[in-house]
C-alpha cells in the first residue's frame, strides 16, 4: 500500500455584504470571503492538500480564476472534481485534518454541519474529517478581521 500526505493553505479577504461559505455551509455573518468562486477557504485548502498528495499540482492549475466558468462556482463542485481525479488514479482518502483561522463569526457551532457536508462530497465518514477553529489573538490580517485563513493536511492511500 502506498501512503501519501498533502498540505494546503489559503487565505481570502473578508468584505461586508458577501455571503460567507465555509466547509460547504453558509454561515450567517456581516462579512463574507472575496474570491472568484464562492471563496470557501476551507474547501480550497482541502482541494489543494488532496491535489498535492496525489502530485496533481494545485487548485489554481485545475480551476483558474481567469476562467469564467468558475466565476461564483460552488466550491463543493470543485471538491467533487478533485475527488474524481484522485479516484481515477486509484487513490482513496484516509483522513483530513484542518484548521480555520478567523476572529468572527464563531466556527465551532457549525463544525458538525461542515463535516456532514464535506463527508457527502468526499464520500468518507465524518469521523475522518477534523475541523478545528482558532483566532490569531487579534494579530495580523486575521486578527484585524480583514481576512480568513485555513490549513489542511490529508492522508491518501493507493492499494
Amino acid at each position: 500500500m502506498k501512503i501519501r500526505t498533502g498540505f494546503g493553505y489559503d487565505v481570502h479577504q473578508l468584505r461586508e455584504g458577501l455571503p460567507f461559505w465555509l466547509g460547504g455551509v453558509q454561515i450567517p455573518h456581516t462579512h463574507g470571503a472575496l474570491g472568484h468562486s464562492d471563496a470557501d477557504v476551507l474547501i480550497h485548502v482541502i482541494c489543494d492538500a488532496l491535489l498535492g498528495a496525489a502530485n496533481l499540482r494545485d487548485i489554481g492549475f485545475h480551476f483558474p480564476d481567469t476562467d469564467p466558468q468558475y466565476k461564483g462556482i460552488d466550491s463543493k463542485r470543485l471538491l467533487a472534481e478533485v475527488v474524481r481525479l484522485l479516484e481515477e488514479r486509484g487513490y482513496a482518502i484516509s483522513n483530513i485534518d484542518s484548521t480555520v483561522c478567523l476572529e468572527a463569526p464563531k466556527v465551532n457551532p457549525h463544525i458538525p454541519a461542515m463535516q456532514e457536508t464535506l463527508a457527502a462530497v468526499l464520500r468518507i465518514p465524518t469521523e475522518d474529517i477534523s475541523i478545528k477553529a482558532t483566532t490569531t489573538e487579534k494579530l495580523g490580517f486575521v486578527g484585524r478581521r480583514e481576512g480568513v485563513a485555513a490549513y489542511a493536511s490529508v492522508l491518501i492511500t493507493k492499494s
